[in-house]
């Protein structure tokens, strides 16, 4: 049986060609430091049917009269800040704060009524379909 004698490169070809593409990075990383007109939206990471984005929102707010109604579910993350959120049908607001989390199930009707400004508010949102 005959083997074969592979270089340094060779070796080293087929030991990166092995790795893993492992990205990192930082929730609390460089939030704008200045009210902005729209929030700051970084997707992390998106695979079949989950997306997981970083939101920074600087005293935004949901307009007036709008609703979210999305066809995911949404666990979402106050890292850092705070927010209020009202859920249709509730008669008050939910207050957010760090390390409150909320899970919202697809097409329950919810829209951002406050979010802190100073620090900005820094969320991390998980979108996961609930289709097959």
């Amino acid at each position: 049986m005959a083997r074969e004698i592979l270089s340094g490169h060779d070796i080293e070809a087929l030991s990166q060609a092995r790795r893993p593409n492992v990205t990192t990075g930082n929730l609390r990383s460089a939030p704008p430091s200045q009210l902005r007109p729209a929030e700051t939206v970084d997707i992390l990471l998106e695979r079949g049917g989950l997306r997981i984005e970083r939101i920074v929102s600087t005293g935004q707010a949901t307009q007036e009269g709008k609703w979210y109604d999305q066809e995911t579910d949404e666990w979402v993350l106050v890292v850092k800040g705070a927010a209020r959120l009202r859920i249709e049908g509730e008669d008050k607001d939910r207050d957010l704060a760090e390390g409150d989390w909320i899970l919202l199930p697809a097409h329950c009707r919810h829209r951002v009524t406050w979010t802190q400004s100073e620090p900005p508010t820094v969320w991390l949102a998980i979108y996961i379909s609930t289709k097959p």
